[in-house]
């Protein structure tokens, strides 16, 4: 159900349940496996971006319902937060997260995606946080995570409505940050995650940690923790081979060090 492949340090998520990717309990352990796998040797700088993308006709289409109808209702709370657990892993992940979607991105699906920190969207993509439609709410990341996203408002007219929205209607609301043909998502998100894999690793973790970490944080409190996080740049190799490089007028060969 989820495959990983890894080339030119960019590593694929690859979700595999056909027809619609519906999270079960067994895709959702396999999913907490990857992320866990991927985040070490994001660490080494081994991967330094990831893709999250689907080999079927959806990106992810949320729950799978008929599994959920035959758990108890005493053991819904706990399936739920262990898909919760499982997307904050994936967002855990210190290098950047670009989602590839297209198709349906519902319920669960759409929380998935919030996991990344890039959204690109193919023009067929539909997405939206059904829950309340089905007396719930999103128990995976999604009031937190689209909040902290789009804003306090914004979420809960996503969420209250429980509203399916079209690619566009996400770029409007900032859920997507870019929107292409179906037929060249692909290309277009490994383009993406070679711009980044081709830049310092240390410094982008850095960044991706200092950005996050910073959100809960005062300005000032913020500000320091970027000042820390840029002096943990300064005495690596990459920063002195980016030096070189530029005097030598050539492009740098970062090695994560």
């Amino acid at each position: 159900m989820i495959e990983i492949r890894i080339k030119n340090f960019v590593a694929e998520l690859i979700l595999n349940r056909p027809p619609v990717n519906a999270l079960n309990a067994l895709m959702v352990n396999e999913l907490k496996d990857a992320s866990n796998d991927i985040s070490k040797k994001a660490e080494t700088s081994d991967i330094r971006c990831v893709i999250i993308r689907s080999l079927c006709k959806h990106f992810c289409a949320g729950a799978d319902l008929k599994e959920r109808q035959s758990i108890p209702p005493d053991c819904v709370a706990d399936t739920v937060l262990k898909i919760q657990q499982t997307f904050t892993k994936i967002a855990e992940i210190p290098v950047p997260i670009i989602a590839a979607l297209h198709g349906s991105a519902i319920g669960g699906g759409l929380e998935l995606a919030l996991a990344a920190d890039i959204r690109i969207a193919a023009e067929s993509a539909k997405m939206g946080l059904r829950e309340t439609a089905l007396a719930i709410i999103p128990g995976a990341g999604g009031t937190q995570r689209l909040a902290r996203l789009i804003g306090p408002s914004a979420a809960i007219y996503w969420i209250g409505t429980a509203r399916i929205f079209s690619a566009s209607e996400a770029l409007k609301w900032g859920v997507v940050q870019e929107i292409v043909d179906d037929k060249i998502l692909e290309q277009t998100v490994q383009n993406l995650a070679q711009e980044i894999a081709a830049n310092g690793p240390v410094a982008v973790r850095a960044a991706k940690k200092a950005i996050y970490t910073g959100l809960a944080l005062s300005m000032n409190q913020g500000l320091e923790l970027e000042h820390e996080q840029y002096k943990d740049t300064i005495p690596t190799k990459d920063r002195e081979e980016a030096l070189a490089a530029f005097f030598a007028k050539r492009k740098p060969k970062f090695k994560g060090k």
